[in-house]
Parts: C-alpha cells; sequence; structure tokens
C-alpha cells in the first residue's frame, strides 16, 4: 500500500490549527485529499460552503483553474510552508490565479456561492463545442438517475461524453471509464475533462481483455446502442456477472428487440421507457425533442 502523505494526525492537526486561528464553524466541512487518485477539486468546491484541501507541491495552475471555472469569488485561507503553523493569510481566489502550490500543506477554500443540490441535468451549453451531439439535459438526467450513481461506484460509458462528465462529477471516489471509438469525439471528451477538472475519468478507444486489464471493474455499464452493443454487452458480463446496463436508442427495432438480446445473454427482461420532451418555441408551438427509449437490465438475475 502506498504511504499517505495526510495521516489521520496530519489531517487532525490541520484542523486545530484552523480551529485556533479563524472563527468558522468547521463542524461541517469537507475534507478533501487531492493527493488521492479519483479526487476533483472543483466539482467539490463547487458543491461545498467549506472545504479543507490537502494537497502536495507542484500544481502550478490549481488557483488559475479554479478561477476558470468561475471560483473566483472563493476565499483561500492558508499559510507559507508545510506545517500547521505560523501566520494565517487569506485572500481571495481570484487574487492568486499567478500562484502555485510550492509544499504540501492543507488549506481552507471558502465558497459564499456553494450550490446545495448536485448538478445533475447540465445545461449542454456549458460543455465544449466540438464533434459531439450532446443528449438533451432532460434525457441525461433521467440517463442518471436510471444509472443510479453513488460515491465509490466505477461506471463504464460507452459513446456517452456528456455522461461521463455528470457521472465523474457526481462520483468523486469512483472511476468513469469512458469509451470513445472515434478519435475527434476522444477529442473534445478530453477538452471537457480538463474543463471541469475531472481526476477520475480513463478514456479509452474501444473494449476487450487487453485495455481493461489494468482498469477497475465497472458496477454499472451506460452505452449507446450500436453494431456492436451485443458485443460490448457480453464482454461487459465477463469482468462482471452481476452487470447494471443502462442502454441509449432511438431505434423502435432496437428497443423491441432488447428482451430477446436479455434472454440470449442470461438476463431477465429488461424495464424499457420512451421519455419524451417538447420545447416552447420563439413562435410558442411547442417542438418536439428526439423521444430516445431507455433500456435497463443486469446480469446474474
Amino acid at each position: 500500500m502506498a504511504e499517505q502523505l495526510f495521516t489521520n494526525t496530519h489531517i487532525i492537526s490541520w484542523l486545530q490549527y484552523f480551529s485556533e486561528n479563524t472563527d468558522l464553524d468547521l463542524e461541517h466541512v469537507k475534507l478533501l485529499d487531492i493527493t488521492k487518485k479519483n479526487k476533483n477539486i472543483i466539482p467539490t468546491v463547487e458543491a461545498h460552503r467549506c472545504v479543507l484541501v490537502f494537497t502536495e507541491a507542484g500544481h502550478k495552475d490549481i488557483f488559475y483553474r479554479m478561477y476558470s471555472a468561475g471560483l473566483g469569488d472563493c476565499t483561500v485561507i492558508y499559510n507559507e510552508g508545510s506545517e500547521p503553523a505560523g501566520e494565517i493569510k487569506q485572500d481571495k481566489l481570484s487574487d492568486m490565479i499567478d500562484r502555485g502550490i510550492n509544499a504540501s500543506a492543507g488549506m481552507l477554500i471558502l465558497n459564499p456561492n456553494a450550490r446545495s443540490t448536485f448538478k445533475f441535468g447540465m445545461d449542454n451549453s456549458v460543455f465544449t463545442p466540438g464533434s459531439v451531439r450532446y443528449v438533451g439535459s432532460e434525457i441525461r438526467a433521467v440517463i442518471l438517475s436510471k444509472m443510479q450513481i453513488e460515491e465509490g461506484k466505477n461506471i463504464c460509458v460507452i459513446s456517452g461524453e456528456s455522461i461521463v462528465i455528470e457521472a465523474g462529477i457526481l462520483n468523486g471516489d469512483g472511476t468513469i471509464i469512458a469509451v470513445e471509438y472515434n478519435s475527434n469525439d476522444r477529442s473534445a471528451l478530453e477538452d471537457n475533462v480538463d474543463r471541469f477538472g475531472l481526476h477520475n475519468v480513463k478514456i479509452v478507444d474501444h473494449v476487450d481483455e487487453n485495455v481493461f486489464k489494468d482498469l477497475p471493474v465497472p458496477d454499472v455499464t451506460m452505452l449507446v446502442a450500436s453494431a456492436s452493443m451485443e458485443q460490448e454487452m457480453k464482454y461487459m458480463l465477463s469482468v462482471n456477472p452481476e452487470m447494471e446496463f443502462v442502454i441509449y436508442t432511438l431505434d423502435f427495432v432496437t428497443a423491441a428487440g432488447m428482451p430477446a438480446l436479455c434472454r440470449s445473454l442470461g438476463m431477465a427482461d429488461p424495464e424499457i421507457i420512451q421519455i419524451s420532451v417538447s420545447k416552447l418555441g420563439r413562435k410558442n408551438n411547442f417542438e418536439n425533442q428526439p423521444a430516445p427509449w431507455i433500456i435497463t437490465c443486469r446480469g446474474g438475475k
């Protein structure tokens, strides 16, 4: 097991230091050790009013990236050096964008504009424009709900770029394996991963044993139906016989054929729903959006 940079003793000493040198109520502080894998600082600060961040030296653009994500109004409380001692300092994050982290240490980040709810069904305008045609935010919210995302759950998403981003934000302790066959789509996804500061997303270009051998075993797979869907499902069941699947398709024939496909793979009949979304247009007419079928099924039944 790798040696922890910040042990329980270190964490307690930093909490004691900030308790003695600030008038903050630390009862509800969120602890975030970004020296560990899969830890995302930007989504965490967005969702919490007070975050105690533990970080190692070497993050040269950490404050600039947070500022670019819209967190410039946050306040950073810190000291110089790597020990919880000495003079305490306090600055607006927007005034620290030219600074980096030059020593392993703890720092408090206060976000007066923290949201109290998850980002769920984010508007498509927040994603990097590129080759990807993103699914509507309302449909994405339903898909994420069907995936039953929780902390620590490992997820595979096949050709679902915006699903990858939201799943990565919602699930800080788990790994999101993103399969993108198209190089342009992979590039767009990489841009979005960078934009949202996600460290728990692993991007691969296909599904097979060699690619997945060093990756965590997924608990759930979300995929967009395609000609390779059956092959993908067979492989996922081989690595996890109790795999949960959430499948998106706009094709009625594919949706209608899912019960037979599930039975052939040793699964019970799936749940199949169709979602229809209409939006009021400029001429006061309701415009129908694409109405996909969402299929959920699980192995081991």
